[in-house]
């Protein structure tokens, strides 16, 4: 079975009634496909997995569940292993090392995507198109602004995709211009 970015967004939105949840999948989708099309990379496979990362969260989103039980049903509709292995791969705790460029890029994209719309959102303009990166690594700094996420993660996935993290935030912010309306990032601007 070779999956579609539709047949995907259909499972992920059956499965995910949250918006900032479906939100967070389609960003990471932007965040991916840019390096899919940075690198030559087969864009349509890699937002496969981005859209599909966290679509069972909503329903499992302990570490004991999460995302193993997406992968059984994926499993069970024919996904092949790269995109069952990928997902696994995202989440540290799951025991599948990260091998793989598409691999490396989803972890590295996950958390970034949701620091990166978090920073925007707190602008004047609520709009990515105005935002840089060093006001991101200025709030990666200030330990109370989205606390739940692990500078320590932001700065390994950059490690993992060997790129400086002001090009990798750089990235990101392309990626999520692109597709600012989708996103609600557009705010005022």
């Amino acid at each position: 079975m070779v999956p579609s970015r539709e047949d995907a967004y259909a499972l992920m939105t059956e499965h995910t009634q949250s918006e900032s949840l479906r939100k967070h999948m389609l960003a990471v989708e932007a965040s991916v496909r840019g390096y899919a099309r940075l690198w030559g990379e087969p864009e349509e496979d890699w937002a496969v997995v981005a859209v599909l990362h966290d679509f069972d969260y909503e329903r499992w989103p302990d570490a004991e569940n999460h995302p193993f039980r997406g992968v059984e049903i994926l499993t069970a509709l024919g996904y092949p292993d790269w995109v069952t292995r990928a997902i696994l791969s995202h989440a540290d705790y799951s025991g599948v090392p990260r091998e793989s460029r598409l691999e490396h890029t989803l972890y590295a994209c996950d958390e970034m995507s949701g620091f990166v719309t978090a920073a925007a959102l707190v602008r004047p303009s609520k709009s990515v198109l105005d935002l840089e990166a060093a006001s991101v690594m200025k709030r990666m700094k200030d330990k109370a602004f989205a606390r739940a996420v692990s500078r320590d993660d932001l700065r390994r996935g950059t490690e993992e995709i060997g790129l400086p993290l002001d090009e990798h935030i750089t990235n990101v912010i392309r990626s999520l211009r692109e597709r600012a309306d989708e996103l609600g990032l557009r705010g005022s601007l």
